[in-house]
């Protein structure tokens, strides 16, 4: 697939059915999440793989962050988030590893595991894996944090969502002076 092909046309894919991505399909996708850009070169991020049984899990995790919050949650909303996971065959936790750095500020080290999520889904889309980046409040949730073993200094990019794509819909077309301008305006 021509890059700029790929850059053009990608789209989110929030229908996602098996197969997943092959363990050949997530190594490419994570070799080119390390090629993000990163300022020094320090590499802040990792990633988490969450499929199979393990997406139940996680619903349950979800649950438990949810009824923390509100134990009277209405059953339908229960089941709801009982199977958020369980909405694509494989899930990332992309996850920025910030750290003190004397030139490259945390705000900087957060866009670049930005970046990295952003070439997952990338990999994905060019290899036909069909992707959906998801945050929510299970992203910022204490009790998931620390279920998914986050550390307090690290923030939680969002989850990836991988499988086979329902349908591929078409990139939607906009016009660019609606965001790009000369400068001086």
């Amino acid at each position: 697939m021509d890059a700029l092909d790929l850059l053009h046309n990608r789209v989110s894919c929030p229908v996602l059915s098996e197969p997943g991505p092959t363990e050949e399909q997530l190594e490419a996708m994570f070799q080119a999440a390390l090629r993000a850009p990163d300022h020094g070169a320090i590499r802040p991020w990792r990633f988490l793989t969450i499929a199979g049984e393990q997406r139940h899990k996680l619903g349950e995790l979800f649950l438990q962050a949810a009824l923390q919050d509100d134990p009277d949650l209405a059953p339908e909303r229960r089941e709801k988030i009982l199977n958020m996971p369980l909405r694509a065959p494989t899930l990332i936790v992309v996850i920025a590893a910030v750290r003190e750095h004397p030139k490259v500020p945390l705000l900087e080290q957060e866009v670049s595991a930005g970046c990295a999520a952003q070439n997952i889904i990338l990999a994905a889309h060019a290899q036909g894996v069909g992707a959906m980046w998801r945050t929510g409040d299970m992203a910022y949730h204490s009790q998931v944090r620390q279920g998914l073993g986050v550390a307090d200094a690290e923030t939680i990019i969002g989850y990836i969502y991988l499988g086979t794509a329902a349908k591929m819909r078409r990139a939607p077309q906009h016009d660019l002076s609606d965001y790009v301008a000369s400068w001086p305006v």
